[in-house]
């Protein structure tokens, strides 16, 4: 499984302005909104929090992978969004998190699901990598950067 595959330009965000975490759902929620029909954003930003409350998927180092299951996504889905000044999201190092690779699946998308959240760690574990994508002007420019790396690593 590819990232570019369930990522589109569309779905990138640079410069998020929220600066508390359920801000930053909302926010990721409907740059969702602008991929796929969600229907009442309300109920998915209500499902990332119950998984937030479990423990932060804040993994440190500038980086949070939000995600949850909803009956709201037919197929499983990404955005990204890049905040410049960072965010206190609760990672797990206790550091603000500028990179958010929001994913969202169908409740019965276990398998892919899983694969998507392994695959955008391996590509966000390299430091450099992550410096790039804060650098990025565009959303263009972010999704040619990821696909370019993905193609890379293929």
């Amino acid at each position: 499984m590819k990232i570019s595959e369930i990522l589109n330009v569309q779905g990138v965000k640079i410069g998020l302005t929220a600066i508390k975490k359920e801000d930053v759902l909302k926010e990721l929620v409907d740059a969702l909104a602008n991929v796929i029909d969600i229907g009442d954003p309300k109920s998915i930003v209500k499902a990332l929090l119950e998984r937030e409350n479990l423990g932060s998927t804040g993994i440190g180092q500038g980086i949070a992978i939000p995600h949850g299951k909803t009956d709201k996504v037919e197929k499983l889905t990404a955005v990204l969004g890049i905040s410049k000044s960072g965010v206190n999201f609760d990672a797990l190092d206790g550091e603000p998190v500028y990179i958010f690779f929001l994913l969202v699946a169908p409740k019965d998308c276990a398998g892919p699901h899983l694969k998507a959240l392994a695959q955008i760690s391996r590509l966000l574990r390299d430091t450099y990598f992550c410096m790039l994508i804060r650098k990025c002007k565009t959303p263009e420019e972010v999704y040619n950067l990821i696909k370019t790396e993905e193609d890379r690593k293929q």
